[in-house]
């Protein structure tokens, strides 16, 4: 794998995606660079079973994943409204009573519904993007998050 060629055919993406989740350029511009980093520490392990692109998605979205873990215990993170407001569970994520809820529901749920609501919510991607990076189709997304939140509005009987 030549890694300069890699570097700058991914950068931009990269950067676009981290930025759509941190929504700060100067941290998406750190996160994108320590994606890159790990990358190339990591890239003996890469076992091309998806492709570059998605591979260096999912070691952004840990980044970032990381980082918001980081700012939250030191109090800095306050969670953002999502720019999608068709549905009542994204706006539930700035109130800070239920926030709390909503991502504790988050880290117990199972994979690919965690993973799918988070790159839709948090990562404002499309269906599409999504389909993309699972190697999947945009209808699959669909159908994933609409059970996500499903499962997340069922689990929040619990905490009210």
């Amino acid at each position: 794998m030549d890694f300069e060629k890699l570097y700058h055919m991914y950068y931009a993406s990269v950067y676009s995606y981290v930025m759509k989740v941190m929504k700060n350029s100067d941290q998406a511009e750190e996160i994108t660079q320590e994606v890159f980093y790990k990358a190339l520490k990591t890239r003996a392990s890469f076992q091309k079973q998806s492709g570059e692109f998605t591979w260096l998605c999912a070691i952004a979205k840990n980044a970032c994943m990381d980082e918001f873990r980081r700012q939250s215990k030191q109090g800095k993170y306050q969670e953002s409204e999502p720019q999608s407001t068709n549905l009542n569970i994204e706006t539930l994520l700035v109130n800070n009573n239920t926030s709390f809820a909503i991502h504790e529901i988050l880290h117990s749920m199972e994979e690919p519904y965690k993973e799918v609501f988070q790159l839709r919510v948090f990562g404002e991607l499309g269906f599409y993007e999504i389909g993309k990076l699972f190697a999947k189709t945009d209808s699959w997304a669909r159908v994933t998050y609409h059970r996500a939140r499903l499962k997340i509005k069922e689990r929040m009987k619990n905490y009210e």
